[in-house]
């Protein structure tokens, strides 16, 4: 049975902090210009919530700020972090396409599920031409919930995969997996937690490791 994997973006695949944090000073530093910010850019309330859909990101740090604030905030970060990976100030965790590359090669059909917007992820998979591995990418844009168990639900659904594996670094991943039958994988990079890793059915520190764990076990 042909066996599929549905990758996470953030945290998973790509250096989020490469871009983050510098699209999100830019963003709050032309927000302040604007008389629309005080005080100090939120970057450790966003690093809490890493991997939430946008539209709660920016629900979560402007409580206070109408919704018309922030869809500005929304598309004028976007613009940035699109801006910052498309100039090549980014990155891919290591062994992305060497795993990718292996798992086509024995014949596995290869997803991306992503809280992440489309322009976003196409910047991604555009630059890095993650497309000669990646089958179809998903984006929480093409739901109505922004839930990732549903955005997984589809790929699912669509593909019709019986035998699969979700890989993620956080607590939606894996149950957006395990939700839609999939064996979870965590990956303990940058934005995991060690109570959400709990959670997964494997845990690994190396990409390469998705592997064995997809061909052998």
């Amino acid at each position: 049975m042909r066996k599929s994997l549905i990758f996470d973006m953030d945290g998973t695949l790509f250096q989020t902090a490469t871009v983050l944090e510098p699209a999100l000073q830019d963003t709050f530093d032309h927000l302040r210009s604007c008389g629309w910010w005080e005080g100090e850019t939120p970057i450790a309330g966003y690093r809490r919530i890493m991997g939430a859909p946008l539209p709660k990101v920016w629900q979560t740090l402007m409580p206070r700020h109408s919704q018309e604030v922030r869809d500005y905030t929304d598309g004028y970060f976007l613009d940035r972090l699109v801006e910052r990976i498309t100039t090549g100030k980014a990155a891919l965790y290591p062994h992305v396409e060497e795993l990718f590359a292996a798992l086509k090669e024995a014949g596995c059909e290869i997803y991306i599920a992503s809280n992440g917007l489309r322009a976003y992820l196409d910047a991604i998979v555009g630059y890095y031409g993650l497309h000669r591995w990646v089958t179809e990418v998903f984006s929480i844009e093409e739901i109505d919930s922004l839930d990732k168990t549903v955005l997984v639900e589809r790929a699912v659904e669509k593909y019709d995969i019986r035998h699969g594996f979700m890989v993620g670094d956080r607590l939606s991943d894996f149950r957006a997996g395990k939700g839609n039958g999939l064996t979870t994988i965590g990956c303990r990079f940058d934005f995991s937690v060690a109570e959400e890793l709990q959670q997964a059915d494997f845990v690994i520190d190396d990409l390469l490791e998705v592997k064995d764990i997809a061909l052998f076990r």
